[in-house]
C-alpha cells in the first residue's frame, strides 16, 4: 500500500486551474527556488499520511462544490516528487470523473504513466536561460525540457505560469522572450505572470532559512499587467 506524505490542502481554490479546485499540496522539492514561498514543503519531513484511496474519500466530500466545472489540483512542493503516490490518486480520481490537474515545475523522472492520467499541467517556468535557471533553482533545467517534450509528446493541455521579480525578470525582453518560447508549443491554454511578493519572509526566519531575496520588494500588480498584455498582442 502507497502512502502519500501531504503538506496541506485547500478546499476552494480559484486560480490552480479550471473552476473551484481542490488543492493538494504535497511535501517534497528537489530544487530550492530563491521566491519560493511554500519553503515548509522542501523537506521529506512526515506530515499528513494517507492513501490515495483516502485521498479520494476526502475529495469526494467537496464535489458538490467544485462540481463538473471544477477539479482537483496536485500542487506542493513538486508532485512529482512522489510518482507512485501521484499515479494512485490519479487514477483513483478519474476513476470518479474528477478533472485533475497537475501544477509542476516538471523536476521528477517517472511521470509517463501519470501525464495519461492528467487533463491538465500548470507548468511553471522558472527560468529559459540554463545558467539563471541554475542559480535560481539549485539544479540543471534538463529536468524541465524532457518533461515539457513529453507533455508535447502526449499532446497535454498546458497553462504556463512565471514568477516576475522585480530587478530580475521584469522587463518586456524577458516577457517577449516567453512569448516567443510559448509560440513554439502546442496545446497552450493560457500563459500567466505572477507578482513576486515577499509574504514568505516570516516562514523563513522562523524555518532559519536564509532569504536570498532580502532586499527584493513586491512587484508592482499594474505593471506585472501591463507586462501580460504583451503576450496577447
Amino acid at each position: 500500500m502507497i502512502i502519500g506524505n501531504i503538506d496541506s490542502f485547500e478546499s476552494m481554490g480559484l486560480v490552480d486551474g479550471p473552476g473551484v479546485r481542490f488543492v493538494i499540496f504535497m511535501q517534497g522539492c528537489p530544487l530550492r527556488c530563491a521566491y519560493c514561498h511554500n519553503p515548509e514543503t522542501w523537506s521529506d519531513e512526515k506530515k499528513i499520511q494517507m492513501t490515495a484511496d483516502e485521498l479520494v474519500k476526502k475529495v469526494l466530500k467537496y464535489r458538490p462544490y467544485f462540481g463538473e466545472e471544477g477539479g482537483v489540483t496536485f500542487s506542493g512542493g513538486e508532485p512529482l516528487h512522489q510518482p507512485e503516490f501521484l499515479l494512485e490518486a490519479l487514477k483513483e480520481c478519474k476513476k470518479n470523473n474528477i478533472h485533475t490537474c497537475l501544477d509542476t515545475s516538471g523536476a521528477g523522472d517517472r511521470y509517463d504513466e501519470i501525464l495519461d492520467y492528467c487533463d491538465l499541467i500548470i507548468l511553471d517556468v522558472k527560468e529559459l536561460d540554463e545558467e539563471r535557471y541554475k542559480k535560481l533553482t539549485g539544479k540543471s533545467m534538463d529536468y524541465f525540457k524532457k518533461f515539457l517534450k513529453k507533455c508535447q509528446e502526449k499532446e497535454k493541455k498546458l497553462w504556463l505560469r512565471q514568477v516576475i521579480v522585480p530587478g530580475y525578470n521584469d522587463t518586456e525582453e524577458s516577457v517577449l522572450k516567453l512569448k516567443e518560447f510559448a509560440s513554439n508549443l502546442k496545446n497552450i491554454e493560457k500563459i500567466e505572470l505572477l507578482p513576486y511578493h515577499t509574504m514568505a519572509k516570516e516562514k523563513y526566519r522562523k524555518m532559519g532559512i536564509p532569504y536570498r531575496l532580502e532586499n527584493v520588494l513586491d512587484m508592482n500588480k499594474e505593471k506585472c499587467k501591463k507586462l501580460e498584455k504583451l503576450l496577447r498582442n
